[in-house]
């Protein structure tokens, strides 16, 4: 697993991916698809894609690319009732386009289709046996080892298919499935991904990776999909199974969605994600209490702690880097002079902000130190007298294995160097990173024993690939 210099040039861990579906026999679904996708277009921008269910038959639409790149035309699909939705950042698999979502399959009961959220950790072992046993694959990626073992299983029903392919997998997954009559959600039993359900005011059923997906299309939250979960949607209605899987496993939210990839405006779980962030930021400032003229952010990831921070200690929030938002997808190639130009092109500090100000400035993560050095550089130049830098997360001290593409752990930097070391080479005045009991306290609808902080602790829910401690 490779950590990537994204397409900012930024050291972040990045996007997983984000699904869409939708079952509403009264309106052509269509660009409620397009709509949904756009609003998760932060969880992936490489590819997107759409699967429509018409009087015709099953339908896929695909291209590397954003949303709005990819759909310059929505497709002429005018009794589309069904359809689900993908946008990726690649976490296993490469960058290409027979890696784009939806994932479309012939079984024995008709086509299937399948969009992916997640990272699965048994995924070699399947994928062997599958080809032992005559499988043809055609992507590099987790998600067919999924939809082969659904359109190869012997069960009965969808649902008792999807169910003996819970009971092979293992690791993270938010599915979103359409079958000719029916849209299905799967949430893995550890709950490591989200997906939640919506109602939309004709009567029509959504479900996303987010619920600022409902709000794009009008449709009402009601309720997150739970661990172990299969949800489906027909024309009877709306009903569900737990997979046998589910029973006796521990819950293992990603705390990294509420730290940075959720959309603050979302609900996950049942926790606003502003909230939880607003949250970080004043934990905070009771574990620093740093005395400053002004609070900043890194925007915009680090936008809502900062006010968060400025709330709880008085100390006014300022905007002292202003961030350009088309600066596009510029690929950058990772050696230190293109990464530094990179940052230089997408912020820019407002020097009368900054100029002699002692500043507390708040980013969420520090994954592998390549460019809060160059921030605080760029901040330092523009005048600022010091750079106080909160972290409104812990330490990043492992890899992860269940969706999120950080680096291999000796490319950690808090793996190698203590806080006082990386304050020293990135050239801040004081470092401080949020402690993992602040940030249990932050979320504050959740049980910490139900959220994953295997990033931060090497505690993983379940078993992993051997890595380097090196």
């Amino acid at each position: 697993m490779i950590c990537r210099t994204g397409d900012d040039g930024f050291d972040k861990p990045h996007e997983e991916c984000g699904v869409f579906g939708i079952y509403d026999p009264s309106v052509n679904v269509t660009p409620e698809v397009y709509y949904g996708l756009f609003a998760l277009q932060h969880r992936g921008q490489e590819s997107a894609g759409m699967t429509l269910v018409d009087g015709d038959g099953m339908k896929s639409y695909r291209a590397m690319g954003l949303v709005t790149e990819v759909f310059r035309t929505l497709p002429d699909c005018p009794g589309a009732h069904i359809g689900i939705g993908h946008v990726r950042y690649s976490t296993t698999g490469s960058s290409i386009p027979c890696n784009i979502q939806p994932l479309q399959a012939d079984c024995a009961e008709g086509p299937l289709a399948l969009a992916h959220n997640g990272n699965l950790v048994n995924m070699g072992r399947i994928r062997a046996a599958l080809l032992e046993e005559g499988a043809d694959f055609q992507t590099t990626m987790d998600s067919e080892v999924i939809v082969k073992l659904i359109a190869r299983s012997h069960a009965g029903t969808a649902e008792e298919k999807i169910c003996d392919t819970m009971s092979r997998i293992r690791g993270a997954y938010a599915l979103v499935i359409c079958t000719g009559h029916s849209v299905i959600g799967v949430r893995d039993p550890f709950g490591y991904r989200p997906l939640v359900i919506g109602r939309t005011s004709r009567g029509g059923w959504v479900l996303a990776s987010e619920t600022c997906a409902l709000d794009a299309v009008g449709a009402q939250r009601v309720r997150d999909v739970q661990p172990g979960e299969i949800v489906t949607v027909d024309a009877e209605g709306i009903h569900s199974i737990f997979c046998r899987e589910a029973g006796g496993h521990r819950r293992a939210m990603c705390v990294f969605e509420y730290i940075y990839f959720a959309r603050p405006d979302s609900i996950m779980n049942g926790q606003s994600i502003y909230q939880a962030r607003l949250n970080m930021g004043r934990e905070l400032w009771k574990e620093t209490g740093y005395e400053a003229d002004a609070v900043m952010s890194v925007p915009d990831s680090g936008n809502v702690a900062a006010l968060g921070y400025s709330h709880a200690s008085g100390i006014p929030y300022i905007e002292g880097l202003m961030k350009n938002k088309y600066m596009g997808r510029t690929f950058i190639q990772p050696d230190q002079n293109m990464r530094e130009r990179a940052v230089r092109m997408k912020l820019n500090p407002v020097s009368e902000n900054v100029m002699g100000k002692r500043i507390v400035l708040i980013d969420d993560s520090i994954v592998r130190g390549t460019t809060s050095g160059i921030i605080i550089r760029l901040l330092k130049e523009a005048g600022a007298a010091e750079i106080n830098l909160c972290i409104s997360s812990p330490p990043v001290c492992y890899p992860c294995f269940f969706g999120i593409d950080t680096a291999e752990r000796k490319q950690l930097i808090a793996a190698k160097y203590s806080c006082s070391e990386i304050c020293r080479m990135i050239g801040a005045d004081r470092l401080h990173y949020l402690s993992k009991d602040g940030l249990a306290r932050s979320i504050q609808a959740i049980s910490r024993r139900d959220l994953c902080f295997a990033c931060f602790d090497g505690k993983y829910p379940e078993a992993v690939p051997a890595f380097s401690e090196e």
